[in-house]
């Protein structure tokens, strides 16, 4: 798999997780967890222990070197909780997580509404450390854990007419600051979609977890769509429905800035935002004086997920 060429940040700028986890109780104090019990059943859990994540490392892995966990759980958008990167991390802790449940419907022939435990049981926890770029110009490389999307879209038997796979967040204002603004800076809830072979690409997850411990809340808790290629803002968190369509459904951001933000949203510097390039990108973490890294197309997974979109104009189609 290809790697950028930055400069990779000294050991002394990155922070030891054990030492980051002792001081961020104010985050993860009312945090529930998703567990592996020995039955292999997936368990909701409050304490500590249950945190932790059992899964396993996927070679579809990127070998570059991982953000600090505080670099990826204090530097977040998540407009829900507010506009400013360090909002969601000093906020989301009044998130309810637990119970949760997901809204599966559509067009598929058993609709039905099935919480979390259940939507990951049989299924083995991978580790895959994604690149992760945001439209407004800096990265990150983060370790998820989570377990492909196209192995739920087989569980749930979807109808062959079904082109699309359309999500949707949690709106539950008295949680969430954000959605409580006179002035909303988006409309909830907060929705996006996939195309069907998108979403059925081996690269496509639902995470659950980061750095091996269970989805912190700032970071979308319970469980979020992680897409390595496209933009960040396509990663949609907290989703409580995932719908099987067969018209392209509405995407949050594309409906909100058409111009500025294309439905399919593949990380592509030749097409430039119109208020700025995407040519390249700041690596988060890399210290005060870090250099620009060049974006790499489709953020550096070309190879695996290029011929999805052959024959297409990826000018018109952003």
């Amino acid at each position: 798999m290809p790697s950028y060429r930055y400069p990779v940040p000294p050991a002394s700028e990155i922070t030891p997780r054990n030492i980051f986890l002792n001081r961020r109780s104010f985050i993860t104090g009312g945090a529930s967890a998703i567990a592996l019990a020995a039955s292999g059943v997936n368990v909701l859990a409050q304490d500590q222990d249950a945190r932790k994540l059992n899964a396993v490392a996927s070679a579809l892995s990127t070998d570059e070197a991982q953000n600090s966990y505080e670099d990826i759980t204090t530097y977040n958008n998540f407009y829900e909780f507010g506009v400013d990167k360090s909002d969601p991390a000093r906020y989301a802790n009044q998130l309810t997580t637990d119970p949760w449940t997901i809204k599966v419907g559509g067009l598929v022939n058993n609709p039905r509404e099935v919480g979390i435990e259940e939507l990951l049981t049989g299924y083995d926890l991978e580790e895959r450390v994604y690149r992760l770029r945001c439209v407004e110009g800096w990265s990150m490389v983060i370790p998820w854990v989570g377990i492909s999307l196209a192995s739920l879209i087989d569980k749930f038997d979807v109808q062959g007419s079904a082109k699309y796979v359309a999500f949707e967040t949690l709106e539950r204002p008295s949680e969430m600051p954000g959605q409580r603004a006179i002035f909303p800076v988006l409309p909830w809830p907060y929705v996006e979609g996939l195309r069907m072979d998108e979403a059925k690409h081996p690269l496509t997850i639902l995470a659950v977890g980061l750095y091996g411990e269970v989805l912190p809340k700032q970071n979308g808790a319970p469980v979020r769509l992680v897409v390595p290629w496209k933009y960040g803002f396509k990663s949609i968190k907290s989703i409580v429905a995932i719908n099987f369509v067969e018209e392209e459904p509405t995407a949050t951001w594309h409906k909100q800035a058409p111009r500025e933000y294309g439905f399919y949203s593949n990380v592509n510097p030749n097409v430039d935002h119109p208020r700025w390039s995407q040519k390249t990108e700041r690596r988060i973490g890399g210290g005060l004086f870090n250099q620009r890294i060049d974006t790499q197309m489709f953020n550096g997974y070309e190879e695996q997920v290029g011929s999805l979109y052959e024959n297409m104009d990826l000018t018109k189609f952003f």
